[in-house]
């Protein structure tokens, strides 16, 4: 009966999809729009009436329940992911002499952080045919310079961390700490880019308690949205105390003030220090009203995600492309991006293949361009020749549009689309 009512649904599509091109006529399928619904709007609603805006009751809540989802003590909620992977630096206290070392594949974001506290980042190449750090030429990498090691969950698939740690531990005899947090450790620290990877899972562990620190982001696009905003979590760190690591991640998110507004609220409370010219970097309540309606779906939104990644996957698999496995028997990805690759195809061919599938109404993107290809990273002498894997990944690279607003049929139209165009 199933099969039946599936072969009946395809009849009806594919009627349809002979319609639309008689007529000449097409989807018009976007590449990432936010799902709100009106459980979100309630609660933002709920806190524009409230009479607090700002950081509060909300955000504070909605990091406990963060922390919860990601087995951790504890979680900050900030303005960015960006802004949680540079307080993270911060915290540990890496700064000029220092080198971070990341993947030469992936955003800005994740490089510029460490220039901004003024280190040195170190880019790595991926390995063959994978989107993730070569983790032979990380070890190589790495000096007694070496403070931190910024692995990128690209897709929201999971770096290999046991082998990461693995690394970090043969190379412990090169680790020179410069201050108590450092000293706690007493090796690298491993501060991953999670902005794609929230709710995902590697083994038994989740995204957020797979690294000693995690950031992710809530930008619009991402599979949990507060329009903007990100979190940090962490794993409990030898003799440092989690209630003043937590307090001195709030310093530097509101100007190094010694109480935050909720707390300066309390009767005869107003009175507060600066104990460091620090940032502004909080997030706000109606940014974690969004995040809290978000979260009591998520597991929804995870199981549509998949369902509509299982869809590609089963649809593409006939066609000359390569696309990244979100889940397997290693990892659980989340299915944030679609990233397909043309096999043998160049720059050329994938930049009109987009605009191809852009002119039939499907828009496309790509993740990501090599840092070493960026300007701001050639002016410090990287080379995008000493990355030959992360260009041959990049330059066929294509990211369907993947989100909990596509319908089955408009699915079903995008690698319909995908295969009309490859086959020409």
């Amino acid at each position: 009966m199933v099969k039946l009512l599936d072969e009946e649904c395809k009849i009806v599509y594919n009627d349809k999809v002979r319609k639309w091109r008689k007529r000449g006529q097409h989807m018009n399928i976007k590449f990432s729009p936010p799902d709100i619904g009106e459980q979100e709007i309630q609660e933002v609603i709920d806190t524009l009436r409230s009479g607090w805006i700002t950081t509060g009751p909300k955000t504070k809540k909605f990091e406990k329940e963060i922390a919860a989802y990601c087995h951790t003590d504890k979680a900050v909620c900030l303005n960015s992911q960006t802004a949680a992977a540079e307080l993270v630096l911060h915290v540990l206290g890496v700064g000029a002499g220092d080198e971070v070392i990341t993947s030469a594949y992936t955003y800005t974001a994740t490089a510029s952080i460490i220039c901004h506290v003024g280190a040195t980042p170190i880019f790595v190449d991926t390995a063959p045919n994978s989107y993730e750090i070569d983790y032979d030429k990380l070890e190589a990498a790495i000096t007694e310079k070496t403070k931190v090691i910024i692995p990128v969950d690209i897709g929201g698939v999971p770096c290999d961390y046991a082998r990461i740690y693995e690394i970090i531990e043969r190379k412990k005899h090169l680790f020179r700490p410069a201050n108590k947090m450092q000293e706690a450790f007493g090796r690298i620290i491993i501060s991953t880019d999670a902005a794609h990877s929230f709710g995902s899972s590697r083994g038994s562990k989740m995204s957020g308690e797979l690294a000693d620190f995690s950031s992710f982001s809530f930008h619009a696009v991402k599979n949990l949205t507060t329009a903007e905003g990100g979190a940090v979590t962490w794993l409990p760190i030898p003799g440092i105390d989690n209630e003043e690591l937590y307090h001195e991640f709030m310093l530097l998110s509101l100007h190094g003030q010694s109480k935050d507004a909720l707390a300066k609220t309390q009767l005869g409370a107003w009175e507060y220090d600066i104990v460091a010219p620090y940032y502004k970097c909080n997030m706000t309540d109606i940014m974690a009203a969004i995040g809290l309606a978000q979260l009591e779906r998520y597991d929804s939104i995870l199981k549509r995600r998949r369902t509509i990644v299982e869809s590609y996957d089963a649809a593409l698999k006939k066609l000359p492309v390569e696309v990244l496995q979100h889940y397997s028997n290693d990892a659980c990805g989340n299915g944030h991006l679609y990233l397909m690759r043309l096999i043998g195809k160049d720059e050329a061919y994938r930049n009109e293949f987009i605009i191809k599938m852009a002119q039939a109404g499907v828009a496309c993107n790509v993740h990501y361009k090599p840092l070493p290809m960026h300007t701001a990273y050639k002016k410090m002498g990287f080379d995008i020749k000493d990355y030959p894997n992360a260009f041959a990944m990049y330059q066929n690279e294509v990211t369907l549009p993947l989100h909990t607003l596509l319908t089955d049929e408009e699915v079903a139209y995008v690698t319909d689309t995908v295969e009309k165009i490859l086959r020409g």
